[in-house]
């Protein structure tokens, strides 16, 4: 991709979150000036606002968003429940990664929800941007940095782009207008100045980024060089174990003391009353827990304040709940018991992040933890406890929710800071040959005798710099031909021989758009170059004309 042109005057960073989502900005002319968005509808000091959503009872049109379409707290026994806010809706972008897909009406499709959640944030950031420079046109002079989580792959992000154009933020999807790079990796790029001054980084040292969100956790490892650029050593990992799931299983918790029919009653027909209590959980007991007990309080939840639950509650939960007059109590081991099975998938990526160190004879002393749910206090304690040999210089900087956007912030200022990046797949397509009964087992055989091979293009683990990129040529085979179809796969194996293996997946359908041939001389002349770059987070691909050197039109499909 081109460094930043003469036209381009701002660059915003969005950090799309799964429960929290925000943006920051910067005018080249002063770089270092990152400007963080901290003010939400009349909210001051609030870096980030809810990814919540929520539309009218017909699902037609949105009516509030963000810390507007929080549920209230409901009043009086009457209560009459409206439609549902959306949240969590970015978690359905990992695909089949997730087992259990958050809620989504019937009537409703996620990409639909990114977009119109995009758009109302786009709305906020031109405004913001029209308030500090005047006459900046946003599809000319703005270019726009989009975080996504490590675990995505190239389906997410495209997915992403296609929500970025829908939602007004860009043109189209091959925009030069529009980058992206991962959460963690924006996290390292702005914390490798403070680093070096109060961790004393030098080139040639590595630091692990551990960037816990509130649906993803995501790390990497990179290594300062010489000319204060990073390249990473380990290939990027994440779970799904960010904060909102330490709100399931709080959620779990109370279903025990109402009973799980109460509460799927409640998610059914009074989610707002639900959504409502797991926010005061989370301001009252999460946020505040610290793991010390002798420094605990209990927390209660009184059911008398909120009517609408009571009806659905029979059995001997109600028997219970009558004995404790409706109180409910959270004690200092329930609490513990709610963050302990997220927190422990957290210490297995850490692990998994230092063997891979390991294996490449590396090493790290620095660990830095960003992201809201590092302020957790008792997070901070169970990972100094456990990596602190390993890890002894553990930190945890000035307001970490923000690193991540003042760090894509500066990755679209300059690119280049990023030197190379790990992949995270092996790369292939598909070559046809005949079956060799020497070497190819008969389930690979075709009814026509041949097979289906895995041409491998890149291999997972392999280092790749922004301008690396695989080349291969075709050529038409008729005249009447009008488009050359081009399969993608990907696997996690590095020894995949076969399309028909397990492990190898279908990742993109490329189409290439052939010109008008006149004459069977015409195919001859005509050498298409296909080329990949995998050096960026999102994948290009270009088509062009070795003779004449007229560049094609290259699409492709969804994966999901």
């Amino acid at each position: 991709m081109p460094s930043l042109g003469d036209d381009i005057r701002v660059v915003v960073a969005i950090d799309f979150g799964t429960t929290y989502s925000g943006f920051a900005f910067a005018h080249k002319s002063n770089p270092d000036d990152v400007i963080v968005q901290d003010y939400w509808k009349r909210h001051e000091g609030w870096f980030k606002t809810p990814t919540v959503i929520k539309y009218d009872d017909t699902y037609t049109n949105v009516i509030s968003w963000g810390l507007t379409a929080l549920a209230q707290k409901p009043r009086g026994r009457f209560f009459q429940p409206s439609s549902k806010p959306i949240e969590l809706f970015k978690l359905h972008l990992l695909g089949d990664a997730l087992e259990k897909k958050p809620f989504l009406p019937d009537k409703l499709d996620y990409k639909d929800v990114i977009k119109d959640y995009l758009e109302k944030l786009g709305d906020d950031i031109k405004k913001r941007i029209n308030i500090h420079w005047n006459n900046v046109d946003f599809n000319k002079q703005v270019i726009i940095v989009l975080t996504v989580p490590a675990e995505f792959d190239d389906n997410a992000i495209a997915i992403m782009s296609e929500c970025a154009v829908n939602a007004n933020l860009i043109k189209n999807v091959n925009c030069r207008n529009l980058k992206f790079t991962t959460e963690p990796e924006a996290a390292a790029i702005h914390s490798m100045n403070s680093l070096k001054k109060e961790h004393h980084l030098k080139s040639g040292d590595s630091f692990m980024v551990v960037d816990c969100g509130g649906g993803t956790v995501d790390l990497t490892t990179r290594e300062l060089l010489d000319d204060d650029k990073l390249i990473e050593i380990t290939e990027r990992t994440g779970d799904n174990c960010g904060s909102c799931f330490v709100d399931q299983e709080f959620i779990n918790f109370l279903g025990g003391k109402i009973g799980e029919t109460a509460i799927d009653l409640l998610k059914t027909s009074h989610y707002s009353t639900l959504q409502y209590i797991v926010q005061d959980f989370c301001t009252n007991a999460k946020i505040l827990f610290t793991g010390q007990e002798e420094d605990f309080q209990s927390y209660y939840l009184n059911l008398d304040e909120y009517e609408p639950i009571k009806p659905y509650i029979d059995g001997k939960e109600r028997k219970e709940l009558e004995k404790d007059e409706w109180m409910i109590e959270a004690k200092f081991d329930d609490i513990k018991k709610m963050f302990d099975p997220v927190i422990e998938r957290i210490f297995i990526l850490i692990r998994g992040q230092l063997e891979q160190l390991k294996k490449r004879e590396k090493k790290s002393s620095i660990m830095l933890l960003v992201g809201g749910f590092s302020e957790s206090e008792y997070l901070q304690n169970r990972i100094r406890k456990e990596f602190s040999e390993e890890l002894p210089n553990i930190c945890v900087p000035t307001h970490p929710v923000t690193s991540v956007m003042k760090g894509a912030v500066k990755f679209g200022l300059s690119e280049e800071i990023v030197k190379n990046r790990i992949l995270k797949w092996t790369y292939g397509t598909c070559v046809v040959r005949k079956w060799q009964p020497a070497t190819d087992p008969l389930s690979q055989k075709l009814p026509n005798g041949y097979v289906k091979v895995f041409e491998k293009l890149a291999e997972r683990g392999e280092s790749v710099t922004l301008t690396d990129k695989v080349v291969k040529y075709f050529k038409p085979f008729s005249l009447t031909q009008r488009k050359m179809n081009i399969d993608m796969y990907v696997t996690k194996s590095l020894n995949a021989k076969y399309i028909k293996d397990p492990e190898v997946k279908l990742f993109r359908k490329y189409h290439i758009e052939l010109p008008e041939l006149d004459s069977y001389e015409d195919i001859e002349d005509i050498a298409i170059s296909f080329t990949l770059k995998f050096g960026h987070v999102k994948m290009f691909a270009t088509a062009e004309n070795r003779n004449t050197g007229d560049e094609h039109h290259v699409t492709f499909e969804y994966k999901f």
